[in-house]
């Protein structure tokens, strides 16, 4: 017997993680029912905004060029990753139990991530789209070809998808001795926290994705720079500026401000806060780009207002240049 217990291997203190329990509502939960009220007036409204620019953008040909086909990406993108919330967060506010199983929560940790990142891919494209409109306008529609409109999409959606694909599976790899999530949603590092081994392999390439994304913004900001140089020069530059990339400007800010939230919060955050400013922090980037995205392009720019205006209201709009 004594040999037998020296040849068997020690046990270890691992378990198989079939279901994470999302604990962010436990201490709100008295007020689930104004959440859950504002919710349900909140997603409907931020799906209509979105639908609502994709087909205006999709029915019209005037709207056929590369800058509107990225509005109405950037639209989609919404959607996308909003469905991997709030469909999710209105059960919780009905149900007394706050669980998700663990495909269920790899699946939404892929559809809210790899949606943030798409967001970058497509303000990149958007500000590339920007700088060959502005500064070489003669040489515009040469550039900006079907095939090159369409190898930007594609860009925006599988470089994403690609980086949150190799996350996944590195979570996957990782044996978990935890299943309680602080969250409202299954999030990424809060998940790989609960793993009984090191987690250097997924921290490494997580702080990569992360330093690639933020460079991203800070290249855009440059581009921009650059750009507001150019537009001094003459009176149509500047218009065509304020009219097209201050708003791509301003989503940029409320998406880099959300991300930085979200990043800084979930891996230096202190238990410390209040429980409802840290769900705001967690939330921020699936509460205001979604909304503030369709808004400010479809009611800023005047091409797509008016034919939003005519799709609703049937009016003859002339649309100006």
């Amino acid at each position: 017997m004594q040999t037998e217990n020296m040849m068997q291997p020690p046990l270890k203190n691992e378990s198989s993680v079939l279901v994470f329990t999302l604990s962010g509502l436990n201490e709100t939960m008295e007020n689930r029912y104004v959440f859950l009220s504002l919710t349900a007036l909140y997603y409907p409204l931020m799906v209509f905004c979105n639908v609502t620019v994709i087909i205006t953008i999709l029915l019209h040909k005037k709207l056929h060029e590369p800058m509107y086909l990225f509005i109405c990406n950037l639209c989609v993108n919404g959607l996308f990753g909003t469905s991997g919330f709030y469909p999710k967060f209105m059960y919780d506010l009905l149900a007394h139990d706050h669980v998700i199983s663990y495909a269920g929560c790899m699946i939404q940790i892929f559809v809210i991530y790899s949606s943030l990142m798409c967001d970058y891919s497509t303000l990149t494209v958007m500000a590339y789209d920007r700088y060959v409109a502005i500064c070489r306008p003669l040489e515009y529609h040469s550039i900006m070809t079907n095939q090159k409109i369409l190898k930007c999409i594609l860009f925006c959606w599988l470089t994403p998808f690609f980086c949150m694909s190799f996350l996944i599976m590195l979570i996957y790899r990782l044996t978990l001795c935890g299943f309680s999530v602080d969250k409202l949603y299954c999030e990424i590092w809060a998940v790989a926290k609960l793993s009984c081994y090191s987690t250097t392999v997924n921290n490494v390439f997580g702080y990569i994705v992360i330093i690639t994304y933020f460079g991203d913004a800070v290249l855009i900001f440059f581009s921009y720079i650059y750009l507001v140089r150019k537009c001094r020069k003459s009176i149509e530059g500047r218009h065509k500026f304020i009219q097209t990339c201050v708003p791509h400007l301003l989503a940029l800010i409320n998406v880099t401000i959300a991300f930085m939230f979200d990043v800084l919060y979930s891996r230096y955050g202190s238990r410390n806060v209040p429980q409802s400013l840290r769900n705001f922090m967690a939330l921020e980037f699936l509460l205001i780009p979604p909304i503030l995205n369709p808004l400010i392009y479809g009611l800023n720019l005047t091409t797509v207002r008016q034919q939003v205006i005519r799709l609703f209201f049937k009016k003859q709009v002339t649309i100006s240049e």
